[in-house]
């Protein structure tokens, strides 16, 4: 489906492409006809001009005028095509219009040979017609209506700017709005005016569309919407596939924590089951020492299922906005000091050392006990669970303050030599049902819940928490807590 998607996304805008070049090619041809036109309008008015001035002397010439004498008379110098030269001048009175034949001979004979010397009149306009100024020829705004006229005429009704330049770019004029840019100039239309004339009087009619881009955007963006609905059911599509694949993994977690939950409690509740089992053995009962011992481990078993049942219990915790904290100020020093001594007898069983280094000056901080006394247990618990087996477990806990935001604050730092974290594993030991793998080692218990724990409880009572680790060297702790001022 994915593939599908971007398929269509790629002959979208494929179409979209084809179509936008289709439109600069008819536009482009658009405005070629219409400078076309232009072109071949001004060479119209150039020879309309001079054949007008040529008539005007043909008509002085050959149209009888009326004398003083009030006859109507005929004045004309001729050479024939032999080369001989004529002088003719006729008479007549009003009274008599009658021309002879010969006459009339004569001036059909005149008729022709203009008629002959046509091709020569053409000429000597095409050739005389360069002499003449440039502004005369293309009045600028005769250019400018001839422009909008054919423009109109080829469907290209959107604004404009023009000039004429000679041949070396030379402008003669230009319009108000004539300042093209460097992208302008790659969409400029250039027409030669007057093209018969001699290449060094050549000029050119430059021309471009200020709102081209717009003109092309306008006739292609009735695919924009199915462009952008395409993409964003790309988008929604990978989206989901995302989505999907989390809570995959989410349910893989899921599963994990409880088979490891039931794990943890079959242990004490089968121990607990035994013990109760042996109560009801009549010599047991007789037996004060054996009865003191099954006491013992009962009490023993209760605590650490009570204990985990806790631990499940705060799961809850993530789906609530806000905890319900109990704060207060307490001295961290003093409650740390307290963990790690109740702690130093576990530590001790598995052949390790804990050492406390309390150096913070300030260490009031305003938390809920129990809570922070649960993310330092957390701590130090995870500490023990992921030692190293070939070196004694050496665990230090130290407190110092620090500068922040705000001030001064208190920083707790839990150090091990334990067997460390990988860098892609540090970005997510925090996340829920999350554990870090442990190779070939299976004697580790959880739930993945603890450092989720910790992080959200540090950061309810305003602190932040940081890691670092190194495989088979070991993984630091350190936390961040406002401190109260007294």
């Amino acid at each position: 489906m994915a593939l599908t998607f971007m398929g269509l996304l790629y002959v979208q805008i494929m179409y979209m492409n084809n179509m936008k070049k289709m439109r600069d090619d008819q536009f482009a041809e658009g405005v070629k006809r219409s400078l076309y036109a232009v072109s071949t309008r001004l060479e119209q008015d150039e020879t309309k001009y001079y054949l007008e001035e040529d008539i005007t002397s043909l008509e002085a010439d050959i149209y009888p005028r009326v004398n003083s004498d009030g006859s109507v008379g005929i004045n004309n110098n001729f050479t024939t095509p032999e080369g001989i030269n004529y002088d003719l001048t006729l008479k007549m009175k009003m009274d008599r219009p009658t021309v002879s034949p010969a006459t009339r001979e004569m001036m059909r004979g005149k008729y022709l040979y203009q008629k002959g010397l046509l091709d020569e009149v053409i000429l000597s306009i095409i050739n005389q017609s360069s002499n003449r100024p440039i502004i005369e020829r293309a009045d600028s705004a005769e250019v400018a209506r001839y422009l909008r006229s054919e423009l109109d005429n080829n469907g290209l009704s959107l604004p404009f700017e023009f000039a004429v330049v000679n041949r070396v770019g030379a402008y003669v004029y230009k319009s108000a709005g004539f300042s093209p840019t460097v992208n302008d100039e790659s969409s400029m239309f250039v027409q030669t005016l007057f093209p018969n004339d001699p290449k060094h009087k050549m000029y050119y009619l430059k021309v471009y569309f200020p709102t081209k881009s717009d003109y092309i955007f306008d006739s292609i963006r009735f695919m924009i919407p199915s462009f952008i609905f395409t993409f964003i059911l790309l988008v929604t599509f990978v989206c989901t596939i995302i989505l999907a694949f989390r809570q995959k993994k989410l349910t893989e977690m899921k599963n994990d924590f409880i088979n490891n939950m039931t794990h943890e409690f079959k242990t004490p509740i089968s121990t607990i089951s035994l013990a109760a089992q042996m109560l009801n053995d009549n010599a047991v009962l007789k037996s004060p020492a054996m009865l003191g011992h099954i006491s013992t481990v009962i009490n023993d078993e209760t605590k650490r299922l009570r204990f985990q049942v806790e631990k499940v219990l705060q799961m809850s915790m993530f789906d609530r906005q806000k905890a319900t904290l109990r704060l207060q100020d307490i001295d961290a020093n003093q409650v740390i000091a307290g963990i790690t001594s109740t702690f130093k007898l576990k530590v001790e069983k598995y052949g390790g050392h804990i050492e406390t280094v309390l150096n913070a000056a300030e260490s009031t901080v305003n938390v809920d006990e129990m809570h922070f006394t649960n993310v330092i247990f957390n701590l130090l618990d995870n500490a023990v669970k992921y030692r190293r087996e070939d070196v004694p477990l050496q665990l230090t806990v130290t407190t110092r303050n620090v500068k922040g935001h705000g001030g001064e604050r208190f920083q707790v730092v839990i150090s091990d030599n334990g067997i460390g974290m990988r860098r892609e594993d540090l970005k997510k030991i925090f996340e829920k049902f999350y554990r870090v793998s442990t190779g070939n080692r299976h004697d580790v218990k959880g739930f993945g819940l603890g450092l989720a724990y910790v992080k959200k409880m540090v950061g309810e009572l305003g602190g932040d928490i940081n890691v670092e680790s190194e495989i088979n060297v070991g993984t630091k702790f350190i936390i961040t807590l406002p401190i109260t001022q007294n």
